[in-house]
């Protein structure tokens, strides 16, 4: 495939996912490190980029290439933006974006079929047996 196919189809290589036209979406909706105490971020489109192939190779954080740079300023990183909701508001912009531009296809499809728990699967209480007496403690 040439480049000139590889540019128009998004593919740019094993380690890079998002185009420049993706990350133009998602960079300003990134936090940035100017005023925080510390060392600055580090390259803000590697440590996405980084992200998202561990989500898609199904790895653990240890074992991301080394291109991204070290896993624990992957991990770190990724542990921030979910906790401070930034994920959430990426998601939230990208989505909106895709709808506006007509890109998303708004119909459900509900499925009936019954999908039976485990009796431990629930969050109710389990009544083992026996009343509420045998269960105080002895005084």
């Amino acid at each position: 495939m040439g480049t000139a196919a590889s540019a128009t189809l998004g593919v740019v290589s094993r380690t890079e996912y998002l185009t420049d036209a993706q990350w133009s979406l998602i960079e300003p909706l990134l936090p940035s490190s100017d005023g925080r105490r510390g060392r600055p971020f580090r390259d803000n489109r590697r440590v996405v980029e980084g992200i998202v192939y561990r989500y898609r190779a199904g790895i653990a954080w240890r074992d991301l290439p080394a291109e991204f740079g070290p896993w624990q300023t992957i991990w770190k990183r990724h542990r921030r933006y979910a906790g401070d909701g930034t994920w959430d508001r990426v998601m939230a912009a990208l989505l909106a974006h895709a709808d506006a531009n007509g890109l998303v296809d708004w119909a459900v499809s509900v499925d009936s079929t019954i999908c039976r728990a485990h009796q431990h699967g629930t969050n109710l209480p389990r009544h083992t047996g026996g009343s509420v007496e045998l269960h105080e403690s002895a005084r």
